[in-house]
C-alpha cells in the first residue's frame, strides 16, 4: 500500500463536527471515511441526513465554511482507529457482495438460535449494542452479519429480534486491504463496519488470496496511540 502525505489534523477537524453515528447511510461505513471523502470532494454534506437536523445546524455551518476553504487532500497515509488513536496494520473489508465482515460469536444464552434469526447482543468488551443476522450455527458457535445499530437511527429499518445478551467475539472473516500478513501472525486490524472505529487485534488462522479468517479477537491493543 503506497504511502503519501495527508492532513490528518484537517480530517479530524471535519470528523469532530459530524454527528458521529457511523450509520453508513451516507454510503460510507464510518464517519472518518465520510470526512475524508468530503475533503477529497468525492461526496457532499447532503449525504449525511442527520447533519441537517436542527441540533447539528451550528456544526453544519462550520463544516460548510471549512469545505469552502479546503483544498483536495491525498489518500490517507496510515490506518488510524478514531476511538483510541491506534494504528492498524490492515483494514478488514466484507467478502464480495456482502455488507459487513462475517463474525463468529459465542453467545452465553441458552436460548435456541438458528439461521435467519436477528439477534440483539453486546460483544464482550464493547459498549455498543449490536444487531446481527445469523448465517449459520455450529456446535454453539454462530456466524453473523451485522445489521445494526443503524436501525436506531433510521426509522425505515424495523425488524423483530431475539435479545441474547453478551456474546464473545471469536473471529472475523473478510478481505484484507493493505499489506498481506502471514498465517499465524498477530495483526492489528480495523473492521470496515466497526461502529466505534476501534482497532482490534487477532491471529490470522487462514488466508486464501486476500480472504482471511482472524481469530483470538481482542479489543485491548497493546500498542501506543499515534501522536498527531
Amino acid at each position: 500500500m503506497s504511502k503519501v502525505p495527508v492532513d490528518i489534523g484537517q480530517q479530524n477537524k471535519v470528523l469532530m463536527l459530524l454527528p458521529g453515528y457511523n450509520c453508513g447511510i451516507c454510503g460510507y461505513a464510518r464517519c472518518d471515511e465520510f470526512a475524508g471523502a468530503l475533503l477529497r470532494k468525492k461526496t457532499q454534506l447532503e449525504k449525511c441526513r442527520f447533519l441537517y437536523q436542527e441540533i447539528f445546524q451550528e456544526d453544519l455551518a462550520k463544516l460548510q465554511e471549512i469545505l469552502k476553504e479546503t483544498k483536495i487532500i491525498p489518500e490517507e497515509e496510515k490506518i488510524i482507529g478514531v476511538l483510541d488513536g491506534y494504528e492498524a496494520d490492515v483494514v478488514l473489508k466484507p467478502l464480495p457482495g456482502e455488507e459487513s465482515c462475517r463474525e463468529t460469536l459465542y453467545p452465553f444464552t441458552r436460548e435456541e438460535i438458528k439461521p435467519g434469526d436477528i439477534i440483539r447482543y453486546r460483544p464482550l468488551g464493547c459498549p455498543i449494542i449490536h444487531f446481527a443476522n445469523v448465517l449459520e450455527e455450529n456446535q454453539g458457535l454462530i456466524t453473523v452479519h451485522l445489521v445494526g445499530p443503524c436501525h436506531r437511527l433510521d426509522p425505515e429499518a424495523e425488524f423483530d429480534y431475539k435479545d441474547v445478551g453478551v456474546c464473545m467475539v471469536g473471529g472475523f472473516e473478510g478481505m484484507i486491504e493493505g499489506e498481506l500478513p502471514r498465517v499465524g501472525e498477530t495483526v492489528r486490524f480495523l473492521p470496515y463496519h466497526c461502529m466505534m472505529q476501534k482497532v482490534h487485534s487477532g491471529v490470522v488462522v487462514q488466508l486464501e488470496g486476500r480472504r482471511a479468517i482472524i481469530e483470538g479477537i481482542d479489543l485491548k491493543v497493546w500498542a501506543p496511540p499515534i501522536k498527531g
